[in-house]
C-alpha cells in the first residue's frame, strides 16, 4: 500500500512539475521573469492539489488515482495558455481569474469526497435533485436575474460575476436520471415488436424520453442554447441504453435527435445559421456575414499554423481567433503545441474516459454503474462536440471544453464531476474479501459463534417462558378442584349429621297406632341377602377410590408447582 501512494505521490508531482515548467518557459520568453502573482497562487493550488489527495487516500482509499493527475495536467495546460493570451492581449486577467477557480474547485472537492462517504445515499434524493436540476436549467429565464450573451441566454448575474447554472444542472440531473432508471429499469427493458434483430419498445414507455426531448427542445426554444440541450438528450439516451441494453433505444434517440435538429435548423434563426455556416465555411459571403464563419474560418487557419509540433508558446498568435481563452481555447493549443500537443490533450481526455467506463463496468451497483456512465459520457459528449466544431466535422455549439477552456462554472462543475466519479471508484475498486485466508476464517468462526449463542439464548428464553405459562395454567384448575372437594366434604357431612339427627328424634318417640301397621308391614317384608349388601357396598367404595386418587395427585402435583 506504500509504494501505490508513493506511485500515485509521483504522477501528481509529474503533472504538477510539467504545469510549473510549460508555465515558467512561457513567462521567461515573454517577460523574462515569473510574475509572483502566479508563483504564489500556483503554491496555494498545488498545496490545495496535495492536501485533496492526501484526504482522498483517507476516505476513498480505493478511488481510482489515474483520474487525479489528468485533471491537473489538463487545467494547468490550459490556465497557462489563457496566461499566454492574457499578456498579449494586454488588459485582460482571465488567468490568475481560472487559478482562483481552480482552488475553489480543489477545496469544494475535498469537502465533498470527505463528505459524501456512500455516493448510494444520493438516490434517495433523486427527485430533490431532479427540482435543483431544472431550477439551475430554467434559472436565467427569470427577470432581472438572467442575461444574454452571445446570442443565449444561459447565464445568470450574482454580484460583479457571471454563473452558468446549466454546468451545475448536469450533475443533478444525472443523479435523478441514474435513480430513475434503476428503478425502472425492468419496465423498460421489455421489447414490443421486433423489427429484425431489434426490439422495439412499447408505446406505454416513451413518455421518459418523450418528456426528455420536450424539455431539451423547449431549452433550445426558449434559451436558444444548442449545446445545453443536446447534451441532457444525449446524456438521458446513453443512461437508457445502459440500463436496459436496448439498441432500439439508441435508434429511437437518433430519430429524436435528427427531428430535433431539422426543426431547429428550420425555425431557429442562430441554428440555421451555424449549420449554414458549417456547410459553407469558406464561402466569401458566408465569412463576411455578421454571424457567419469568419471565427470558424480563423480557427482553421490557427491550427493549420501550429503544424505538427507548433509554434512553441509564446510564440504564436492566438488572439486571431475571437474567443481564444474559452470556446476556441482548442485552436490556440494547436496554434502553439502543434498536432502532436493536441493528441496527448486528447490522450489525457481518453485515459479520464477509459477510467470512468472501467469503473461503470466493475461496480456490481446498478445505480453507481449508471451514475459513472452518465457522468463520463457527460464528459465525453462536450470532448466531441467541441472539437468537432472547431475542426468542421460537425455544427458549432457553444459548450466549452472542459478543464482547459476559461470559466468558473465549467471548471468548478468539472472538478465536482471528477469528484463523483472517485466517489463511485472507491466502492467499484473495493476488493472483495479472501475466504481462504486465516483472517477471514478465524473472523467467521468468531460470528457463527455469535450467533450460535443468540440463537442458545433465545430458546433457554422461550423455554422458560413456556413453563412459567404452563404452572399458571395449572395450579388455577388445582385450586378450584380443592374448593370444590372441600365444599363437597362440607356438605356430605351436614346431610350424615341431619340425617343422624333425624333417626335419633324417631327412635325417641313412640310409634302411634296409625304408623303401626307401617312398621309390621316394614317388618313382614323380606331383607336382602347380606352377600349381596357387601357387593354393593365394595363396588361403590372402588368407585370413589378412584375418584379420590385423582383428586389427591392433583392436588400433590399443585403443592409441588407452588
Amino acid at each position: 500500500m506504500i509504494m501505490q501512494r508513493l506511485r500515485q505521490l509521483l504522477l501528481l508531482l509529474f503533472a504538477a512539475g510539467i504545469v510549473f515548467l510549460g508555465m515558467f518557459q512561457m513567462f521567461m520568453r515573454l517577460e523574462n521573469a515569473m510574475p509572483m502573482r502566479y508563483v504564489l497562487l500556483l503554491s496555494v493550488a498545488f498545496a490545495l492539489c496535495v492536501v485533496f489527495w492526501s484526504v482522498l487516500s483517507h476516505m476513498q482509499p480505493f478511488a481510482s488515482q489515474s483520474i487525479l493527475p489528468c485533471v491537473v495536467l489538463l487545467t494547468g495546460v490550459g490556465i497557462t495558455m489563457i496566461a499566454r493570451i492574457d499578456h498579449q492581449n494586454g488588459d485582460t486577467s482571465f488567468g490568475t481569474q481560472q487559478l482562483v477557480w481552480a482552488c475553489i474547485a480543489l477545496a469544494l472537492c475535498t469537502v465533498l469526497v470527505t463528505v459524501l462517504r456512500d455516493y448510494r445515499m444520493l438516490r434517495r434524493f433523486a427527485y430533490i435533485c431532479m427540482v435543483i436540476g431544472l431550477v439551475l436549467l430554467l434559472s436565467p429565464m427569470v427577470p432581472g436575474l438572467g442575461m444574454e450573451m452571445y446570442g443565449a441566454r444561459i447565464w445568470i448575474h450574482i454580484g460583479s460575476h457571471s454563473l452558468q447554472p446549466a454546468e451545475f444542472a448536469k450533475l443533478f440531473l444525472a443523479i435523478f436520471f441514474a435513480a430513475y432508471l434503476f428503478d425502472h429499469r425492468d419496465q423498460l427493458a421489455v421489447g414490443g415488436k421486433r423489427i429484425g434483430s431489434m426490439h422495439l419498445p412499447r408505446l406505454r414507455d416513451l413518455g421518459p424520453i418523450l418528456v426528455v426531448w420536450a424539455v431539451c427542445m423547449g431549452v433550445l426554444v426558449i434559451q436558444h442554447d444548442l449545446g445545453t440541450s443536446l447534451m441532457f438528450f444525449a446524456m438521458f439516451v446513453s443512461m437508457l441504453y445502459v440500463a436496459t441494453g436496448r439498441k432500439s433505444w439508441i435508434a429511437l434517440g437518433g430519430l429524436f435527435f435528427v427531428i430535433g435538429a431539422i426543426a431547429a435548423s428550420t425555425i431557429f434563426a442562430h441554428v440555421g445559421n451555424r449549420v449554414h455556416a458549417w456547410l459553407h465555411a469558406f464561402d466569401p459571403q458566408v465569412y463576411n456575414a455578421i454571424g457567419g464563419s469568419m471565427q470558424l474560418v480563423q480557427g482553421v487557419f490557427g491550427l493549420a499554423t501550429g503544424g505538427l509540433v507548433g509554434t512553441g508558446l509564446g510564440q504564436g498568435h492566438p488572439t486571431v481567433t475571437p474567443l481564444s481563452q474559452s470556446d476556441y481555447i482548442y485552436t490556440s493549443l494547436g496554434e502553439e503545441l502543434g498536432l502532436v500537443g493536441l493528441f496527448a490533450i486528447l490522450a489525457l481526455y481518453l485515459v479520464i474516459i477509459t477510467s470512468g467506463l472501467l469503473i461503470a463496468l466493475r461496480n456490481s451497483d446498478g445505480f453507481g454503474k449508471l451514475l459513472a456512465s452518465g457522468l463520463v459520457f457527460t464528459m465525453a459528449f462536450q470532448v466531441f462536440t467541441v472539437v468537432g466544431g472547431i475542426t468542421l466535422v460537425i455544427p458549432l455549439t457553444g459548450l466549452t471544453l472542459p478543464y482547459i477552456a476559461s470559466g468558473g462554472s465549467s471548471l468548478i462543475a468539472n472538478y465536482m464531476l471528477m469528484a463523483l466519479l472517485l466517489v463511485v471508484s472507491n466502492t467499484a475498486n473495493k476488493p472483495d474479501a479472501d475466504v481462504q485466508s486465516d483472517t477471514f476464517q478465524y473472523a467467521a468462526m468468531l460470528a457463527l459463534r455469535e450467533k450460535e449463542k443468540e440463537k442458545a439464548q433465545k430458546a433457554a428464553l422461550q423455554a422458560k417462558h413456556s413453563r412459567k405459562a404452563r404452572s399458571l395454567a395449572i395450579t388455577v384448575p388445582a385450586e378450584q378442584l380443592s374448593q370444590a372437594t372441600t365444599q363437597t366434604t362440607i356438605q356430605t357431612s351436614d346431610t350424615h349429621r341431619n340425617i343422624a339427627s333425624t333417626d335419633t328424634a324417631e327412635m325417641t318417640e313412640f310409634p302411634s297406632t296409625a304408623t303401626m301397621p307401617i312398621l309390621q308391614d316394614a317388618a313382614a317384608q323380606p331383607q336382602p341377602d347380606q352377600s349381596q349388601t357387601d357387593q354393593s357396598q365394595a363396588t361403590e367404595t372402588q368407585t370413589i377410590q378412584p375418584q379420590a386418587g385423582q383428586v389427591q395427585s392433583a392436588q400433590e402435583q399443585a403443592g409441588d408447582e407452588q
